[in-house]
């Protein structure tokens, strides 16, 4: 994807910005009373207002220099999600075993790292497809694998690349940190200087990018 830097928004400010998953739901009220639900979207779209990090003037610079270098909206960027950048619960450590990428057949030596977020028995499949440089765990039937020897990341794309295809039956799991690829949803930003001074928040939407 040529419109996208592999360039991670600043991270302090991140830590503090809000916002989450959304999902596009067509519901039509019947008659009887009864509703039908449709959703276009495969899946979701996370949005976030990274605004409500900004607590300086250096903040302010700092967003200011990385939207120019972005063109606005033109370039999509990193962006670690505060609530949602682990295999597992953000209070724990990745391990090799959290996310489960599939089962080898003998053959597939290509595996998407993915992140699967399960409730009441209905469940819902991330690819992942930005992570961290160095985070990813990987092990083939619980046994840990050796990055680089084993098996390699394209941190660009998420997919793991087995020097060996993995034997038939055998699990393939992984373990990771990792960023969302986003973009700023506005071509302008507006900042008051005394507004800012006086407590109130930029606003800094961004929006995620499929890639």
């Amino acid at each position: 994807m040529t419109n996208f830097h592999e360039t991670l928004f600043p991270a302090d400010i991140s830590l503090n910005s809000e916002g989450g998953p959304s999902r596009r739901t067509d519901i039509v009220a019947l008659v009887s009373g009864h509703e039908e639900r449709n959703s276009p979207w495969a899946g979701s779209r996370r949005r976030f207002n990274a605004g409500y990090g900004v607590k300086s003037i250096d903040d302010i610079e700092d967003i200011i220099a990385f939207f120019e270098a972005r063109r606005g909206r033109l370039y999509g960027f990193r962006f670690r999600d505060p609530f949602d950048h682990k295999s597992c619960r953000i209070a724990e450590t990745p391990a090799a075993e959290d996310q489960l990428l599939g089962t080898g057949d003998g053959a597939a030596a290509d595996f998407q790292l993915v992140k699967r977020y399960a409730s009441g028995g209905a469940s819902y499949a991330r690819d992942v497809k930005k992570p961290v440089v160095g985070s990813v765990l990987v092990s083939l039937d619980d046994v840990a694998q050796t990055a680089g020897p084993d098996f390699t990341v394209d941190e660009a794309t998420g997919t793991v690349t087995f020097a060996a295809p993995p034997a038939p039956g055998v699990a393939v799991t992984a373990g990771f940190s990792f960023d969302t690829p986003v973009r700023f949803d506005t071509d302008e930003l507006r900042i008051n200087l005394a507004a800012f001074k006086a407590g109130d928040i930029p606003s800094i939407p961004l929006i995620e990018v499929l890639v």
